[in-house]
């Protein structure tokens, strides 16, 4: 790809994808000529996922083709998000951001991300109003006990998340 292309990653563990995260990324994809969702393949602080990241990548890969995004590319990856950022070609890392919490939490994660790669910016975008308070924990709770989750992912999400509730 030519210098000239703007390619930024957004990172996370989306276990599962919500509506807000797919409202982030397609913001995202707006703003950068490539953008790859980098899903976390061992997340050091988030144990026991409820999807594998193989799962994930199906789930996030079909909602963007029914949303018509095509600039966008869905990777794991299990190495620190600055060289994942690097081995994309990325000049930028975009996070979302919901709250304070969000904000108190990325910008130290800025500063050590800054201090490892200074040449990769953050950039941030703000939650839509109807989706700042969707967290993939809540919709998975939501899920467990059989409440409806409709509203807050795509539909063959909320689908995978009432059959593996059944499995479980």
């Amino acid at each position: 790809m030519s210098s000239s292309v703007k390619i930024a990653v957004c990172p996370g563990s989306y276990d599962p994808v919500t509506n807000g995260h797919l409202d982030i990324i397609r913001r995202a994809a707006k703003i950068f000529d490539k953008l790859v969702v980098g899903v976390v393949g061992n997340a050091p602080r988030k144990a026991g996922h409820l999807f594998t990241p193989e799962e994930r990548v199906g789930l996030i890969e079909e909602a963007l083709q029914q949303n018509g995004v095509s600039n966008v590319e869905v990777q794991i990856f299990r190495t620190l998000l600055v060289e994942f950022a690097r081995d994309c070609g990325a000049t930028a890392i975009v996070k979302g951001l919901r709250a304070i919490s969000d904000f108190e939490y990325e910008f130290e994660m800025n500063q050590l991300n800054r201090q490892l790669a200074d040449d990769i910016e953050s950039v941030f975008i703000l939650a839509s109003p109807g989706y700042s308070f969707i967290r993939s924990s809540g919709v998975k709770e939501i899920a467990a006990f059989g409440g409806d989750v409709s509203e807050l992912v795509p539909p063959h999400v909320a689908s995978a998340l009432s059959e593996r509730a059944q499995r479980d």
